[in-house]
């Protein structure tokens, strides 16, 4: 195990065996959460281009943005997202009615990181989504983190969007092309990959 890794060894044992819990449920699933943000201020990246050539890619300077809360499910390629406007206590307990009304008939493990506003005191879970936090520092443990970098290579890099409905029709319709089968590996986690 690499050196960075050992750290994180008990807290990743412990996630397994309560993710292991819950596939053990028929009425159980298991999805990771985060947080991505898009707006206009673009996202300049390398390209191919002809040898010799100096390629141009347009900028726009522009701050407004809006975020997607994700949760996904990296072994059925299950998803459930919203845009939201901002990032607080107050969208994250939206984002737990809304999904807790979405899977009523189900027992929900959402594993998710530190964030301040994912451990506030007056974070409201409903009775059918329990909470549990990945180890601190680790966003490369989170599958979610790939999918925002698979729309950041794929759909935003080098692009100029002249309002932020262009920007969240193209982001709509690429998560909308997305099958279960491509989400689940994409977002497949190595350290879980024995369980299931």
């Amino acid at each position: 195990m690499p050196r960075r890794m050992k750290r994180f060894a008990r807290p990743i044992k412990k996630t397994a065996e309560i993710v292991q819990e819950h596939l053990n449920d028929p009425d159980g699933l298991v999805f990771f959460f985060d947080e991505g943000r898009f707006g206009l201020q673009p996202q300049v990246g390398r390209l191919w281009a002809k040898r010799g050539s100096r390629p141009r890619t347009f900028l726009k300077i522009g701050y407004k943005n809006f975020y997607l809360f994700a949760a996904v499910d990296p072994f059925r390629g299950e998803n459930y997202l919203l845009q939201l406007p901002w990032v607080n206590t107050d969208t994250m307990n939206e984002f737990l009615r809304y999904m807790g009304e979405a899977y009523a008939e189900n027992r929900i493990l959402l594993i998710m990181d530190r964030a301040g506003y994912h451990r506030a005191k007056n974070l409201k879970a409903p009775s059918n989504i329990r909470i549990e936090y990945l180890p601190p520092y680790s966003p490369d443990l989170n599958p979610v983190e790939k999918l925002w970098s698979w729309f950041r290579r794929h759909i935003t890099k080098n692009r100029l969007f002249q309002s932020l409905d262009h920007l969240e029709e193209e982001l709509f319709c690429e998560i909308n092309s997305l099958t279960n089968t491509l989400l689940s590996s994409l977002c497949r986690c190595s350290y879980l990959s024995h369980l299931n």
